[in-house]
């Protein structure tokens, strides 16, 4: 079992979940994070810690889409081990519905 990110970490992208995470399973895109499915532990500590609630275990229904996708970015963006700075309007992005289809992005992040 893992955990797996949605789109409702799109252009949140808090990094709250960075900061708990044990083994650094977490892969930046440009607006966005994901988890490395082969590398999570299944502890669940970052699901608690993210302010979206877009973090969930692979076996919510939800999660079959969003495997592949934390799986295919993962080995395409940077790792991240520390907590940088939200985007400054990432509030004002809570709870908005299909994040993906209108504002995903596949460029990765600045990493570390």
């Amino acid at each position: 079992m893992t955990y797996v990110v949605t789109e409702d970490c799109i252009k949140c992208k808090y990094m709250d979940c960075i900061e708990v995470c044990p083994v650094d399973c977490f892969y930046e895109g440009e607006n966005m994070l994901v988890i490395h499915p082969d590398e999570c532990i299944d502890c669940g500590v970052c699901e608690p810690e993210c302010p979206p609630a877009a973090i969930i275990p692979d076996s919510d229904s939800r999660a079959e889409r969003w495997l592949k996708m934390n799986t295919d970015f993962s080995l395409k963006w940077p790792n991240i081990t520390r907590k940088g700075t939200p985007p400054a309007d990432a509030d004002a992005w809570k709870g908005v519905p299909d994040k993906f289809a209108k504002y995903f992005t596949p460029n990765p992040g600045k990493g570390e």
